[in-house]
This record gives structure tokens, C-alpha cells and sequence, in this order.
């Protein structure tokens, strides 16, 4: 039973939205035997098995085949993005990739939890340790931080992810690549209305209009999402708009405009349980949430400019520039008592950040000893500027308000990247790929509350590396293809794990040193009509001063650099269509992610001195061992539409010590629906079921949390319905 926070949240509101949502949801629920009821039900016919098309990607910067890259690369098209699905969380999209896990943690006061190979499992708030790219602005920032809950997921054509070495020449904090691409508008003019919801009261509305018009092509979506959430204190409102323009004002140049808005006004925040809270109800909450109102606003503006202009059939330019503010105001749950301290920054987090930057590119494609050679090289600035204050979360004996002024400053992150690529195609049978990629990334602060007691904290920090990559690829048959590639990566630490000091000191922890990779990697790909197209890939990646918490309490997480690290794997990943319209799909990955050296930690706060002695051979927490997912989707261009995934992820320690772990779990779920073509007017609708069998399990872990509170549960059994319709003009 819910209690009535969600109707403090939006008042006069929530309990009508609740029973229009329910009457509109038990109404979608009908509409694929309705739809199926006006049309004439087609009948199942022959069909000879498909044939498997190319899968081009652009994540090594040139067009190229997935298939030829020595790399593993994943594609999901725009027919598998949005198939029965929520269109809320691009979690929701991201399971097929092996090496991937992606966490939707049902609390939109924190962005989705994304690892690849174990890079970014330790991260508590947005994504770091994977490099995010939206359209060709990059979602995340010199430092290292990203997030993507500005992607407007019904307008979104396509997602690649690229893993391993390769990923390196992306710069900064590249444990993995994510690219994000909204669909182009080609074709006469269209537009879709769609509206979905389900248990916890969800509702999502969304349009999207695109065309094709004389040189100009468009496409704009925007929706509409709110919830009463899963756990209690979760409830959310959140409004996004996207809009692609694209003009041709020649044949050989283009330019795209990109922009798009994020408004989120008040995202609840349940925080995490202990084993004892999620184990006698994980719907529930740590009473200091609802105590201090523990929530999030965030506003985001965004604006990028990608030119592109072919000079001659040899050279190419393209020059992508971007500017995006984003505000964000947190609401914490730490004790009054604590932020007696005069030192203490406060319980309430106000974040204003301005962020730009400039990408310039040249391709250059020539022969080298008869055989095809493209180069590829460029420049990149980006810079961050952000306002960071901090103030205490109470006034007098109210809680969860703003307070007195704790915190102010100012904190720029600038990075200059030089960087060049060669693919050179040796032979007919062997490919070369080879890269270099130098950055240089500037921290400066600024303090700007220098009151009593509390110090002057200004001071900066400046990290650089040179990052090679290798890669080599061998054609053993024209379907079946061996590669190998290594590559040095590097991770700085991030604003947000500078802004604490161990033991309560005041500034920015400007000792932290940037982590340090070498990544080595081992491939088989293969496709063919009969066998479809699978991938097998070995995997290791050493890595020096690895960055580890050091405490978590309250929301305030400070950090250090710890010894070495190592993480081997395996992954495996298949898919097949049969009898045209069936597609079979298996991403499975074994990864051991583990301490080479060991480390000393806190295990009480406040803790001045580590005391805590976490040995080698211990578990990277927030890692899974093993994960497995497995779908099977009939998917014809009209009629009926059913699919069934299976998911599987092993157990996640939840902090450096392994003295706890989140038990592994597997879930099911299944969909039904209808789509049918009537004129001008293509109509659809489905019903999806998640967790059919009710599994009680922790969806996702806060690594180290200092309080204990590392769970956070996932829905038992929850239903969505949905239903679309587009009209061609």
C-alpha cells in the first residue's frame, strides 16, 4: 500500500491521473483483438528464411561494416528499439549487447546504472567509466561524468556499442562507447501519437512528426512520462523534446542541427535499503528519506551543430560544435547533527553547469602499396564551467528545505584531444587498423566561500595520456573472421569524486590520480542465411591506481586510488531469423573482475586514517559474474506480434569487502501485440508482462554505501500496455 507522498508531490493531481491512467491501460489492453477484429486476420504463408543485410556503423569514425571492424561492435536498430516496450528508460534496449549491463534502478532521481566490461559498475550517480555520444554530442563531460536521461527514446533510429581496446581512441574515461542516434526522416510526411502505461501507475504520451521536403529533412518528438514508482517516495514527472534538422545545401556538404530539452521538476529519491529493510519489504524506504523529502529537479537545454563537406572524392571535413546548460537542485538525507560542523558542506546540492564544445575531423581516403588506406584525424576541446554550492537541508525544525549557504564555488574542466586513425586494407584477406590519441585535461577551482573556519579551498589538477591502439583482422573464409586488437585507456577522476576530501576536510581532493589501462582482446565473428550471425570475444584489461571509494555516507563519497586490477571475460553473442519474420537472439558474458593488490578502506564514518584492509583477489562490487540474456520476437510488418526474454545476472558484491552481495536472479517476460496498416493510417497496440513469475530481487546495488543501504529493489510482476498511431501524409 502506498502512503500519500505522491499526492504531496502533485497535489490535487495524482489521484485523477491514477484512475485515468488505470481506465486508459484497461483499455489498451484490448486494443490488439480489437484491431485484429476490423481487419482481415492474414493468414500464415511459406517463407523462405531472410537473408542477413549488411550492419553498418560509424562508431570508428568512418562508415564501415560491423563485420569487418576488429572490434566488437553491437548495432540495435530501430526495429528492435521501442518493440512493446516503455520508451522510458534506454535500459530497456540495451540487454542483447554481451559485455553490457544496464541497470534501470526505479529511482529517477538517478540516471540508469551502465557497465561494459566492468568499467562504471562503481558508479552511484549518472555514468562514468563508458563514454556516451547523442547524435555526435558527446552526453558526457570532460570529466569524465555522463548522462543520457536527455534522450528522447521514441525518436531514436538506432544505438551502437562499441567494447574493448578500440574504445580508447574516444579519450577520457572510455571503458566502452554508446552512441545514440535518432532516426532519420526520410520519406513523405508522418506523424505518429502514442501513449503507454501500467502498473505503479505509469503513463507515458508521445508524438513524433518527420519528412522528407526538397533539401530539408526533419524529424521532432517529444513525450511526456510520470509515475507513482515501484517503492514508496519514487514518484516522478519528466518532459523531454528532441528535434533533427537536416539541410543539404549542395551535393557534397550537410548540415544537421540537434536540440533538445529535459524537465524534470521533482524526481523523489527512495534511496537504497538495507538487507534487513529490502528483505521485509523492498517496496518501503529508510524513514530519513521521507524525514529530509529526498528529491531532484533537473532542467537541460542542449544545442549541437554537425557540418559535413566533402572537398574531393579523396577528402572529407565535418565539424561538430555543441552547447547545453544544465541545472540541478538535490535534496539529501544527512543528519543535522553532522552539518553542525562549520566544515560541513551541507545536505542540499545546487548545480549550475555550463558545457561546450568542438570537434574537427578530416578523412582522408588514398592507396598505400596498391592497397585502400583511409585516415582519419582531428582535434577536440570541451569544456565544462560549473557553479557548485551547497546548503544546509533544514531551517530550524524543518527539514528537507534550503537552508544557510555551506558551500560556493567555481570548478572549470577543459580537455584537448589530438587524435589520428589509419585503416588500411592490406590484402583482400587482411584489415589494419591503428590509432593514437593524446589528451589533456585541466581541473581548476575556484572557492568562493571562504567564511569563519572554513578555508580557502582553490587549487586545480592537470592529467595527460598518449593512447595507442592496434588492431588486426584476417578473413579465415569470406563469412568468418578473426581479429585481435590491444590498446592503453585512461580514467581522471570526475568532479563529482573531487569534490570530498577524506576525513572531512574541506576542497577539492585534488590528489586523486587518473587510473591507467592496457586492454587486450581476441575475436571469431561469423554470418551466414543458415547459422545467422554470432560473435565470441576474449578479453583482458590490467589497470594501475585504480580509483576506489574510500567512504559513502549521506550522499558524500570521497575516494582514492587503490593498486591494480584485472578483468578477463568471455562473450558470446547470436542471433538468427526464422521463416522470415522469427528472430532468436543470445548475448551471454563471463567476466572475473579482481584486486591485484591490496588496499586499505574506511569501514566507519567519519574515518580520518583507512583502517580497513580489503586483500587481493577480491571482487570489483557492483560487477556481475555472469549475465545471460535470450529472446525470441515474431515481428511481421502487420498482424500479430508476440515475443518472450529471458534474463539472467549472477551475484554483485555490494562493496569492496564482498561481505554482502545481492543474490543473482533470472526473470522472464513476455508481449503480445497487434499492428495493422489501414490506408493512409498504420496502426498498433500491445500488452508486455515483466517479471512473470514475480522474482523478488535487488535490480541494482549502491557500491560502498556507508549506511548499509546498498540495495535497490527491483518491480515484482508489473504489466504495460501501449498503442500508436501514424498517419502519411
Amino acid at each position: 500500500m502506498k502512503d500519500d507522498t505522491a499526492v504531496r508531490v502533485l497535489p490535487g493531481r495524482v489521484l485523477e491521473l491514477r484512475a485515468r491512467s488505470r481506465m486508459a491501460c484497461s483499455a489498451l489492453a484490448w486494443l490488439p483483438l480489437a484491431l485484429w477484429a476490423q481487419s482481415d486476420a492474414p493468414s500464415a504463408l511459406p517463407v523462405p528464411p531472410r537473408e542477413l543485410s549488411p550492419v553498418v556503423v560509424t562508431a570508428t569514425r568512418t562508415d564501415a561494416l560491423a563485420f569487418d571492424v576488429p572490434a566488437a561492435i553491437d548495432r540495435i536498430d530501430s526495429e528492435e528499439l521501442g518493440k512493446a516496450r516503455a520508451l522510458v528508460n534506454i535500459s530497456e534496449n540495451l540487454g542483447g549487447v554481451p559485455g553490457l549491463l544496464a541497470r534501470d534502478r526505479q529511482n529517477y532521481a538517478q540516471d540508469v546504472q551502465i557497465s561494459v566490461r566492468g568499467f562504471g559498475a562503481r558508479s552511484t550517480f549518472g555514468i562514468r567509466g563508458v563514454r556516451l555520444y547523442v547524435d555526435g554530442i558527446p552526453a558526457t563531460l570532460p570529466d569524465g561524468q555522463g548522462q543520457i536521461s536527455h534522450v528522447e527514446l521514441g525518436s531514436v533510429g538506432r544505438i551502437e556499442v562499441l567494447r574493448g581496446p578500440y574504445s580508447a581512441l574516444y579519450g577520457n574515461s572510455s571503458g566502452g562507447v554508446i552512441q545514440v542516434f535518432t532516426a532519420d526522416g526520410d520519406g513523405a510526411p508522418s506523424l505518429k501519437f502514442d501513449v503507454s502505461g501500467g502498473s505503479d501507475g505509469a503513463l507515458r504520451l508521445g508524438t513524433v512528426a518527420s519528412a522528407t521536403q526538397g533539401g530539408v529533412t526533419y524529424v521532432a518528438s517529444a513525450s511526456r512520462f510520470r509515475t507513482d514508482g515501484y517503492r514508496d517516495h519514487s514518484a516522478t514527472e519528466r518532459t523531454l523534446a528532441n528535434i533533427k534538422l537536416v539541410l543539404r545545401p549542395g551535393d557534397d556538404s550537410k548540415l544537421t542541427l540537434i536540440a533538445n530539452g529535459l524537465s524534470l521538476p521533482r524526481a523523489q529519491d527512495p534511496l537504497g535499503l538495507s538487507r534487513a529493510q529490502f528483505e521485509a519489504n523492498p517496496r518501503g524506504v529508510d524513514a530519513s528519506a521521507l524525514a529530509f523529502d529526498t528529491r531532484k529537479t533537473v532542467d537541460q537545454t542542449q544545442v549541437g551543430l554537425v557540418y559535413e563537406r566533402r572537398i574531393d572524392p579523396a577528402n572529407t571535413l565535418a565539424l561538430t560544435t555543441y552547447y547545453g546548460h544544465r541545472r540541478t537542485e538535490q535534496f539529501q538525507s544527512i543528519p543535522v547533527a553532522t552539518q553542525a560542523n562549520p566544515l560541513h558542506p551541507g545536505g542540499v546540492i545546487a548545480l549550475g553547469r555550463d558545457y561546450r564544445g568542438v570537434d574537427l575531423r578530416w578523412t582522408f581516403k588514398t592507396v598505400l602499396l596498391d592497397a585502400p588506406l583511409t585516415l582519419v584525424s582531428g582535434l577536440a576541446w570541451d569544456d565544462l564551467g560549473e557553479h557548485r554550492q551547497g546548503y544546509r537541508n533544514s531551517v530550524g525544525a524543518t527539514l528537507g528545505v534550503q537552508g544557510a549557504l555551506r558551500r560556493d564555488e567555481h570548478n572549470d574542466v577543459a580537455s584537448a584531444d589530438q587524435y589520428l586513425q589509419a585503416n588500411w586494407q592490406v590484402t583482400p584477406r587482411w584489415l589494419l587498423n591503428a590509432g593514437v590519441r593524446h589528451s589533456n585535461i585541466r581541473f581548476r577551482s575556484a572557492d568562493a566561500y571562504v567564511v569563519g573556519p572554513n578555508p580557502d579551498d582553490s587549487g586545480r589538477a592537470a592529467y595527460s595520456a598518449t593512447l595507442p591502439v592496434l588492431g588486426a583482422m584476417f578473413a579465415l573464409e569470406r563469412d568468418l573472421h578473426v581479429y585481435a586488437a590491444a590498446g592503453r585507456g585512461f580514467e581522471t577522476p570526475t568532479l563529482n569524486e573531487l569534490a570530498y576530501r577524506p576525513g572531512g576536510a574541506t576542497g577539492l581532493n585534488l590528489g586523486l590520480r587518473a587510473a591507467r589501462s592496457t586492454s587486450l582482446e581476441a575475436g571469431l565473428k561469423s554470418r551466414s542465411a543458415p547459422s545467422g550471425e554470432w560473435t565470441v570475444a576474449l578479453f583482458q584489461t590490467r589497470t594501475s591506481n585504480e580509483i576506489v571509494t574510500q567512504t559513502n555516507l549521506g550522499g558524500r563519497s570521497t575516494f582514492q586510488n587503490a593498486g591494480a586490477t584485472l578483468r578477463t571475460g568471455f562473450e558470446l553473442g547470436w542471433s538468427q531469423y526464422f521463416a522470415q519474420n522469427l528472430r532468436a537472439q543470445v548475448a551471454y558474458t563471463l567476466l572475473n573482475a579482481t584486486y591485484r593488490d591490496a588496499f586499505s578502506t574506511c569501514a566507519t564514518v567519519p574515518c580520518a586514517v583507512p583502517g580497513q584492509v580489503i586483500p587481493s583477489g577480491n571482487r570489483i562490487p557492483g560487477v556481475a559474474r555472469t549475465s545471460l540474456f535470450a529472446a525470441f520476437n515474431w515481428m511481421p510488418p502487420t498482424g500479430w506480434r508476440a515475443g518472450a526474454e529471458l534474463r539472467q545476472v549472477g551475484r554483485v558484491h555490494v562493496n569492496d569487502a564482498n561481505s554482502d552481495a545481492a543474490t543473482g536472479y533470472t526473470v522472464v517476460a513476455a508481449n503480445l501485440g497487434y499492428s495493422l496498416q489501414a490506408g493512409r493510417w498504420e496502426l498498433g497496440s500491445f500488452i508486455r508482462v515483466d517479471n512473470l513469475f514475480a522474482r523478488r530481487y535487488a535490480g541494482s546495488v549502491i557500491v560502498n554505501q556507508g549506511n548499509g543501504r546498498y540495495f535497490e529493489p527491483a518491480p515484482a510482476r508489473t504489466w504495460l500496455a501501449g498503442a500508436s498511431a501514424t498517419l502519411a501524409f
